[in-house]
């Protein structure tokens, strides 16, 4: 019998490294995410071990849809569909299909890669998409664009997120001044699933402003963003330390319309409560029951965005 001998592999896959200008950034094979970050020796990424896996989805691609889908269930095209539940506990379907799918190095330069990753159709989602992203770092921070196309014969639902976790080093989440640009936020049961909106001018979820987080328990979808904070580029998310001497932003393309913002308070270990995610996403959890937002990708259509992380002073 002819011997065969397998090589062990990090959890999270191949990793592939690009740098420019003092910026790093690590991509995995396992889910194409960002499992790393850094700027002039400053990680601006709550980043995780190769031979970790990812705990709170932390830098994966969230997608054919964001955020949560209430027991799966939703109808498109006159069907009516199962996904598998994820997150059981909460008995939903939890941050797409492609977040653990191996992902393939398509060309490499120092300062940037694409990864391309096919999706078959399955059972709940029976649409095949092919993803790709291109993933730069340079003198203005970390790039990354992505385009998705619907390769099969029928139009499909499709919503997009990303899961970077943000820090500051040496900055306590509580003390963190944080800016989000959106003037309402979804209410949610005890699922955390959407049941209304509320306007959140004045009141503890109001961060339209640099405001320290503080005590605040934050796992909130914001939306109506301000159109003075909106431009032909897109709008952003800001974290400063309570002196103003550094600060990290996340920006997203006009592509994405919604902001997720959660503070770490259900992970364990280290990482409680350790950084913010910060997800810009195409449309708000439950999306594919509800419809608000969501995109239908037509045969042969592909989508593309473009968002990105700048360290400030």
């Amino acid at each position: 019998m002819e011997n065969v001998t397998t090589a062990v592999r990090p959890l999270s896959g191949a990793q592939w490294t690009i740098s420019a200008d003092g910026h790093e950034a690590v991509v995995v094979e396992v889910g194409g995410g960002l499992r790393a970050y850094r700027a002039k020796g400053v990680d601006y990424v709550d980043a995780y071990g190769e031979d970790e896996l990812p705990a709170g989805a932390a830098g994966q691609i969230l997608a054919p849809w964001p955020n949560r889908i209430r027991d799966g269930r939703y109808t498109f095209g006159g069907r009516s569909l199962q996904l598998p539940l994820t997150e059981p506990e909460r008995h939903t379907a939890l941050h797409g299909l492609v977040n653990w799918l191996p992902w393939r190095l398509v060309s490499q330069r120092s300062d940037s890669l694409v990864i391309r990753c096919e999706m078959p159709a399955q059972l709940g989602y029976p649409w095949p998409l092919e993803f790709q992203a291109e993933w730069r770092v340079g003198a203005d921070g970390l790039r990354a664009e992505h385009q998705v196309t619907n390769v099969g014969r029928e139009p499909c639902p499709f919503g997009f997120s990303v899961h970077p976790y943000l820090q500051l080093p040496g900055v306590a989440v509580d003390d963190l001044l944080l800016r989000v640009p959106g003037r309402s936020r979804l209410l949610l049961d005890g699922r955390l699933l959407p049941i209304g909106a509320v306007k959140v001018a004045g009141g503890e979820y109001d961060f339209t402003t640099p405001r320290r987080i503080g005590p605040a328990v934050l796992d909130v979808a914001f939306g109506d963003l301000d159109p003075d904070q909106v431009d032909e580029n897109g709008s952003s998310v800001t974290l400063v330390s309570p002196d103003s001497s550094a600060s990290v932003s996340i920006w997203a393309d006009p592509s994405f319309g919604w902001w997720q913002v959660f503070t770490g308070d259900t992970l364990s270990g280290e990482r409680h409560r350790r950084s913010v995610a910060v997800e810009p996403m195409t449309c708000p959890p439950d999306a594919f029951r509800s419809g608000k937002d969501v995109i239908v990708l037509e045969p042969g259509q592909t989508w593309r965005a473009v968002w990105g992380i700048r360290p400030g002073a």
